[in-house]
């Protein structure tokens, strides 16, 4: 019985030994990673989200609604949307193998 243990306890520590580099690693990357964040975090992510809240109004004044598109973006967005219809279907034929509903 002494020497399963014996056996045991070397299994063990050769497992350590065989996963510490590999730990340490994880807890390095896992301080950093996994920490809540602090008040400076949330001042920087509320001044980022001001500044892009401004940029955004900002191209909304640009360009507003559908009075701003020329014919030929209108009809471009026309050929890009039937050519992802087109293509959402053929996919549904070839998921299916067969070209006409499900087979039964």
């Amino acid at each position: 019985m002494s020497q399963l243990v014996a056996k045991a306890q070397a299994l063990a520590n050769k497992l350590v030994v065989a996963a510490r580099p590999q730990l340490e690693e994880f807890w390095k990357y896992a301080k950093v990673e996994l920490s809540p964040p602090l008040p400076a975090d949330f001042q920087k992510l509320k001044k980022t989200a001001e500044s892009a809240k401004k940029v955004s109004k900002k191209d909304m004044m640009k360009k507003s609604g559908l009075s701003q598109i020329t014919v030929s973006e209108a009809w471009l967005n026309v050929l890009v949307t039937v050519e992802v219809i087109t293509w959402f279907y053929m996919g549904e034929v070839i998921g299916r193998r067969h070209l006409v509903g499900y087979k039964v």
